[in-house]
């Protein structure tokens, strides 16, 4: 592969990792954000399973055990304000945790250091693959070339758009919509993640380490114009204020939204492709295969970063046998973690009343 230089598109948490491991097998990544920095916003996700041992390899297990969220207990909140539980969470199994996704992206990000190239505020415009590999033409920085383009670029790829075709062919809507922010200030309830439910909505409160998160989520019609920030806020308030909230935080929570400079705002969604891969192109992480609901998005970026990363180093001459390889490993994994989002939508946004009822009938059997 000549040089070895690789293009990750993407500086959430599949790209950085990927960064890492290219850098430690010899290769040279670059990372292009389109954002001019790191966001601030967005849920707790796990660190789990593979991805936990990805973390102890990379000796960044310690600072995400400073970053991780401290909330054993999940209480759901009828309509009427009565609470239901705590329901326990369950003791994180060996050195799995829950970390704040902008903390992990930053950790992951500050473990690359210098040894990538980080290209924040572009994109990429235009990609023409050919044997030897990939004439990039970026948004900003002058036009180059490179062995090898990963799309690790999230839900709404811009390489899967540019390689594989429109968003349309491969993106199903779940019928769901996800909002977060901080509230930049403690929890009314700081041991507890608490969810509040109306039909077809939902509002949880999260403590996360003593900063508490807002998180929506709500049943709608695919389509909605929620690219701007500003129908973001309209969106979100529209849904939320027809209803009486028995949130402790509530008074400040409307104008928190209406203000909100990094409101992470999407569609619950699902990615399904024949193929991650044509030629010198490859995608990772959501743009290949997302994942929806419960925040193990993130321990499947890792893993799938790191089995790409060693893929590729595995035969560094023949990409094309280490993308078919990358691909047959991980997307086991993948496939795993698109089941079961009707169960998740039934059990965190039922939509309607009689489904609520039933819901918080089924948590009194859970242990309490």
């Amino acid at each position: 592969m000549g040089q070895r230089t690789v293009l990750i598109c993407g500086a959430g948490i599949a790209g950085p990792t990927l960064a890492y491991w290219l850098a430690r097998h010899g290769f040279q990544p670059t990372v292009v954000e389109r954002a001019q920095g790191l966001r601030s916003s967005g849920s707790p996700v796990d660190v789990h399973g593979g991805a936990t041992e990805v973390a102890r390899r990379m000796g960044i297990l310690p600072r995400l055990r400073d970053a991780a969220t401290q909330a054993p207990g999940l209480t759901f909140v009828t309509p009427s304000g009565r609470r239901v539980g705590p329901l326990r969470l369950g003791r994180p199994r060996g050195d799995d945790l829950e970390v704040p996704r902008a903390d992990l992206a930053a950790i992951l990000c500050e473990a690359v250091g210098d040894d990538a190239e980080f290209l924040f505020g572009d994109s990429v415009t235009a990609l023409d693959a050919d044997d030897g590999g990939v004439d990039v033409t970026f948004e900003r920085a002058a036009p180059r070339r490179f062995d090898l383009v990963v799309g690790a670029d999230g839900l709404h790829s811009t390489v899967r758009a540019l390689v594989f075709g429109p968003e349309t062919v491969f993106v199903r809507h779940l019928g769901l919509y996800v909002a977060t922010l901080s509230l930049g200030r403690p929890a009314a309830d700081p041991g507890t993640v608490v969810m509040y439910n109306q039909p077809g909505r939902s509002l949880t409160i999260h403590p996360v380490r003593g900063t508490a998160g807002a998180g929506f989520i709500f049943r709608g019609p695919p389509g909605l114009d929620y690219r701007e920030i500003q129908a973001q806020q309209r969106i979100v308030l529209e849904t939320y204020t027809a209803h009486d909230w028995p949130v402790p935080e509530l008074p400040d929570l409307w104008e928190q939204v209406s203000a909100a400079e990094d409101l992470y705002f999407d569609a619950v969604s699902q990615v399904r492709l024949p193929g991650w891969s044509r030629g010198r192109v490859t995608l990772l992480g959501d743009a290949a295969s997302c994942v929806a609901l419960f925040g193990d998005g993130s321990s499947l970026a890792m893993t799938g970063a790191t089995t790409l990363a060693g893929a590729l180093a595995g035969t560094p001459g023949d990409p094309t046998t280490a993308l078919r390889g990358y691909e047959s490993r991980h997307r086991k994994l993948a496939n795993s973690g698109q089941r079961g989002h009707v169960l998740a939508a039934a059990l965190l946004v039922p939509a309607t009343r009689t489904g609520l009822t039933a819901r918080n009938l089924t948590a009194h059997l859970l242990p309490q």
